[in-house]
């Protein structure tokens, strides 16, 4: 199990406080976090540790299309499976520094603190994307819970203060955002390319999207019903206003 930061236990950071009293990560409340989605596809991620939590994130890199390279001495049962049919790679060993080099970003989940306070230091020096889980003041980006459907990703963080509270929003999102919703954006997906190049200002494309994914119909209801070509339907016409509009400035 990760090396996880609480309150009376044995300080798991850098900071060495001997028991933890939780002042390393009193600001997280109030840290304003960037939050950006990441592009990893053909990218390397390093996941240190190979136990349940090292697989959760390991699924999550792959679900993400990136590459992934694992380094422990031990992993479980399913990680060695991803790495016999070749869908990453297996050190069969401990962390080295030099395994960060090439990396993109790097997930540890080990139970020794030195190593991984070892491995964000590392990682600080290579202006590298770090996450030490379940010890804040070893990461540098965190990793929120993430409700996915198709091309949409809802992501619902606490700033590390309750995963609990942030997985029970997640379960609640999933519910009101379905299909339909991921159905409408690639469907809005295809008219982005004339909206670009025939919409000549930003807001006259805000208007001609904002429109249709506001209008009347609702297209969310549209698809609901199982009436796809209705929505297709409301897409084109609202293309030919446009267009007509364009005629008439």
């Amino acid at each position: 199990m990760p090396a996880a930061a609480y309150a009376g236990k044995e300080c798991v950071c850098q900071f060495k406080r001997g028991i933890c009293d939780q002042t390393c990560v009193q600001d997280m409340l109030d840290t304003p976090f960037y939050i950006a989605c990441l592009k990893l596809r053909d990218r390397v991620g390093l996941v240190v540790g190979g136990g349940e939590i090292g697989l959760e994130k390991v699924e999550g890199l792959l679900a993400c299309d990136g590459k992934v390279v694992v380094v422990a001495p031990e992993v479980r049962p399913e990680v060695e499976r991803y790495a016999a049919e070749g869908s990453l790679v297996w050190e069969r060993r401990e962390y080295r520094p030099e395994d960060l080099e090439g990396k993109f970003l790097v997930i540890a989940c080990t139970d020794d603190t030195d190593t991984n306070i070892r491995i964000f230091e590392d990682a600080e020096k290579r202006a590298m994307l770090a996450n030490i889980v379940d010890v804040p003041p070893l990461c540098n980006f965190i990793l929120p819970a993430i409700v996915r459907t198709g091309p949409l990703a809802i992501a619902i963080s606490t700033a590390g203060a309750s995963p609990a509270l942030a997985k029970r929003m997640k379960d609640e999102v999933q519910g009101l955002f379905g299909e339909e919703y991921a159905r409408l954006a690639v469907l809005l997906n295809e008219v982005r390319g004339w909206a670009k190049g025939t919409l000549p200002t930003y807001q006259d494309r805000k208007a001609f999207f904002e429109g249709i994914v506001g209008g009347d119909p609702d297209p969310i209801a549209l698809l609901r019903e199982g009436r796809e070509q209705a929505v297709r339907d409301l897409i084109a016409a609202a293309r030919q206003t446009a267009e007509a509009q364009l005629q008439r400035a």
